[in-house]
């Protein structure tokens, strides 16, 4: 079975769009890390497909406050807007839809799943020393998780913490290929929003029977993303950022 892995879509629809086109024939069923909204223009066709087409979400700390769960306090001014710009735009059953999203972490039958870590849904795990206590978690060897932004993960081997590295941005596609007694935790990057300094949107397709995690990256029409941003009067720094891949 091939599955396609999505996180942090963040209401880019044509960054989503990219991706689909990317991975069309390749996969038979998607699994989303979370944040379907915030930062980005497109909150209503983004959720809408994704509450259409995705067989699990694990719901993002964007989701959760957007829907009214989380408290917007912990959020910067910038995603502060943001969030309080998408409250306005999605109606009264789709704020619900997005409050009921599933609470990470989750264990399906080939992987686990959550937006930050096993320990807490909300946590950033960036460095082999913050991924270290999330392995002591795994009852399965492989895990997808978002909320970073940063394409990549890490690995437990014999007690020694790797990194699992980016797409080169010279390249779309790198393969994973995953060994016995090694586990694996693996950040398929940001649909919506990039943060690794490639501005293409990311993703992942696992190949259950084969065992391979594919890291991919697809070419988006950045400046109409940011053309959109403009004209919802969303801060210009969202657009400016995505430009850049920060």
């Amino acid at each position: 079975m091939q599955i396609l892995i999505l996180s942090d879509l963040h209401a880019n629809l044509y960054a989503l769009d990219a991706v689909l086109a990317d991975a069309e024939g390749q996969y038979e069923q998607i699994v989303c890390c979370g944040d379907l909204v915030g930062y980005n223009p497109h909150p209503i066709p983004v959720l809408e497909w994704a509450l259409a087409n995705c067989g699990r979400i694990i719901r993002g700390n964007h989701d959760k406050v957007v829907a009214g769960i989380d408290s917007l306090e912990w959020f910067n001014e910038v995603a502060k807007e943001a969030a309080m710009w998408t409250i306005r735009q999605l109606s009264a059953d789709q704020l619900g839809h997005l409050g009921q999203l599933e609470k990470g972490p989750a264990k399906l039958e080939h992987f686990h799943v959550w937006h930050g870590s096993p320990r807490d849904e909300d946590e950033y795990v960036t460095t082999k020393s913050s991924a270290a206590p999330c392995f002591t978690f795994f009852e399965l060897p492989l895990a997808f998780f978002g909320h970073t932004h940063l394409q990549g993960g890490f690995f437990s081997a014999r007690g020694r913490i790797g990194i699992i590295p980016a797409v080169r941005k010279k390249e779309k596609e790198a393969v994973l290929e995953l060994e016995p007694d090694v586990l694996y935790m693996v950040n398929p990057g940001s649909v919506g929003q990039p943060r690794d300094g490639d501005p293409r949107a990311a993703y992942a397709i696992y190949e259950t029977e084969q065992k391979l995690v594919k890291l991919r990256r697809a070419e988006y029409p950045v400046q109409k993303t940011a053309d959109d941003i403009t004209r919802a009067g969303l801060p210009g720094v969202l657009a400016v950022r995505l430009f850049r891949g920060m």
